[in-house]
């Protein structure tokens, strides 16, 4: 699942560690769901985990089906309230905030590319 962070039109994305067939993309933070957790638990432990930042959890904004070495995948989007951003960055080299039309020249994570569409929508502010 994928947290979206969106301020004043601007999305908050971060740039993953080099290595791995997804290093050094950018993405919108989040992660794999673990047994027992709701997307919900998971998105508030994998943004701890991962930046040391607690985050309130919204509604679902989309979903993204997407293929991952041959396996069917889908990824949910969940709109979310950063309370701070003096982050401690431990999967990614930086942050920032980025309109949607940045987003798209960037490389991105291609499951979290899928979703821009549903954030058009959405009309976040």
């Amino acid at each position: 699942m994928a947290g979206i962070a969106c301020e004043q039109g601007l999305f908050f994305i971060a740039q993953r560690l080099s290595g791995g067939d997804m290093g050094d993309k950018w993405e919108f933070p989040g992660g794999k769901v673990e047994e027992g957790e709701s997307d919900a638990e998971a998105l508030i432990r994998e943004y701890d985990e991962e930046f040391g930042a607690p985050v309130t959890v919204g509604p679902l904004l989309g979903t993204a089906d997407f293929e991952h070495h041959g396996i069917a995948r889908q990824v949910n989007a969940y709109r979310i309230y950063l309370t701070h951003t003096d982050f401690r960055l431990t999967e990614h080299t930086q942050w920032k905030w980025a309109s949607l039309e940045e987003i798209e020249t960037l490389d991105f994570v291609d499951s979290d590319r899928k979703l821009v569409p549903d954030l058009r929508k959405a009309e976040l502010s």
